[in-house]
């Protein structure tokens, strides 16, 4: 298997040069989806100065919270139950997954600290795939503006796994013009000032779209 090191050094140069296809000056955050991987390569990550690590099933998160070593910042990337937040909630720094006001509800009741959460926008309309719908979006994140525990930094969605590069950037284009709207309106819960898109398979599209998070799991660490 490809050291991670060898593998990072190719991303970060394609991230590179996706950044320079866009107007926006905004940095990228590499995500380090470790969902798939063991410990030890999760840790070999770390080691490789990654400082993201995505998780999306309570258990693999907790488990690798507690075996890792370093400065890592935990990104929760999966659909999450509402049951299973108490058990993820004080290990978590963002969450990619916000969908539903009583998923909301749970975080704020049982977040002891502000935690960053995407909202989850299911733009391309395939049933397989979480999220609201695009005009869904605007008041539900309205109705956060008293949960305390909740800052809305942005949108998250999901393009087709697809060869169609316009279908994909159509997705992620529309993403943007939608998290430029719920910026304009200045809400002070929901800067809504980032875009959590692009995979191992699409990430420098998505970029050149906008995206300042991306979630790169087997070109990055493998499966």
């Amino acid at each position: 298997m490809t050291k991670i090191v060898d593998n990072l050094i190719t991303i970060t140069e394609k991230i590179e040069k996706a950044k320079q296809q866009r107007i926006s000056p905004q940095e990228v955050t590499l995500i380090a989806v470790t969902k798939s991987v063991s410990l030890e390569r999760t840790q070999e990550a770390v080691d490789a100065n990654i400082t993201s690590l995505g998780e999306n099933r309570p258990e693999g998160l907790l488990n690798k919270h507690e075996g890792i070593t370093g400065e890592v910042t935990w990104h929760y990337i999966g659909s999450l139950q509402t049951r299973k937040v108490k058990q993820i909630i004080d290990q978590v720094d963002y969450i990619h997954s916000l969908d539903r006001l009583s998923l909301a509800q749970e975080i704020n009741k049982r977040a002891s600290k502000k935690i960053k959460c995407f909202v989850q926008v299911n733009v391309s309309g395939e049933q397989s795939k979480h999220g609201l719908v695009k005009e869904e979006v605007q008041p539900f994140i309205e109705s956060l503006k008293t949960y305390e525990h909740i800052e809305v930094v942005g949108l998250m969605t999901m393009a087709p796994f697809t060869e169609d590069e316009t279908l994909i950037r159509h997705v992620f284009k529309e993403l943007k013009t939608l998290q430029v709207e719920i910026a304009a309106m200045q809400f002070a819960h929901a800067p809504c000032l980032e875009l959590s898109m692009g995979m191992s398979n699409d990430y420098e599209i998505a970029i050149e779209e906008g995206a300042t998070f991306v979630r790169i799991g087997t070109a990055l660490v493998g499966d």
